[in-house]
């Protein structure tokens, strides 16, 4: 099993760009960890569930790969600062943030969102990005390369309206890609002096524990594999 960043265990080979994914452990997050390992990318892998992240590492590492395990909160806020400065002391710089880290509240009418729901949803989802950025954007800075990514699920919205039931969840998703789009547009013309770019994307429906709980029941075959999107994604970044 790989080490938490804290141990002298966890190393990457000096010319290997760094990813660092928070919400790895499943889904999309889990697929793009998979399919930068396979390219050479050390993986620093952060989730909350250590199973769930060793078993990502024993795929990592069947396809040749390596990574960096972290169970962690990223709610967390001195855990994430100590995670940040750790990151930097060991490698000085990360090449890629891919954000995969939300909370799926229930569905609920807009009227009976439990208030415990809406505090996670905009703790996990909303707050923590914002804290995350100015911790992580001195990581990517140091990179030519550095690139930060998040993802718009299409799930909640039809164009420009809500979809029902999705009150909570549409909420935090929309302000988490307002501080992505701020942030995208504020360092457009900064590359020059090192801003790293930020990738906001829409991956297609796939069959993830967060749509099974959107959409029981539906018939997964016509949806895209989380593997698929990953290599996607990945063509797109250059």
């Amino acid at each position: 099993m790989s080490q938490n960043p804290d141990t002298p265990e966890s190393t990457a080979a000096p010319e290997a760009p760094i990813a660092l994914i928070t919400g790895a452990s499943r889904g999309l997050g889990a697929a793009l960890a998979e399919a930068l390992g396979a390219r050479g990318w050390h993986i620093v892998a952060l989730a909350r569930t250590t199973g769930a992240l060793e078993e990502l590492d024993d795929r990592i590492k069947a396809k040749g790969g390596s990574a960096t395990l972290v169970p962690v909160d990223i709610t967390n806020d001195d855990a994430m600062r100590q995670i940040c400065l750790s990151i930097y002391e060991r490698w000085g710089k990360v090449d890629l943030w891919a954000h995969c880290a939300v909370h799926v509240p229930p569905l609920s009418p807009a009227g009976h969102v439990a208030a415990k729901d809406w505090d996670k949803t905009i703790n996990v989802t909303v707050r923590a990005t914002g804290a995350l950025i100015p911790l992580i954007e001195p990581l990517l800075r140091p990179s030519p390369r550095g690139t930060a990514l998040f993802f718009d699920d299409p799930s909640w919205h039809d164009g420009d309206g809500v979809t029902k039931f999705f009150a909570a969840y549409g909420a935090s998703k929309a302000a988490q890609i307002a501080f992505a789009r701020a942030w995208a547009a504020e360092n457009a013309g900064l590359a020059a002096k090192g801003a790293p770019r930020v990738i906001i994307d829409t991956p297609a429906p796939m069959p993830t524990a967060t749509r099974a709980r959107f959409f029981p029941g539906e018939d997964t075959s016509a949806l895209t594999p989380c593997a698929a999107e990953a290599e996607r994604i990945l063509s797109i970044l250059g």
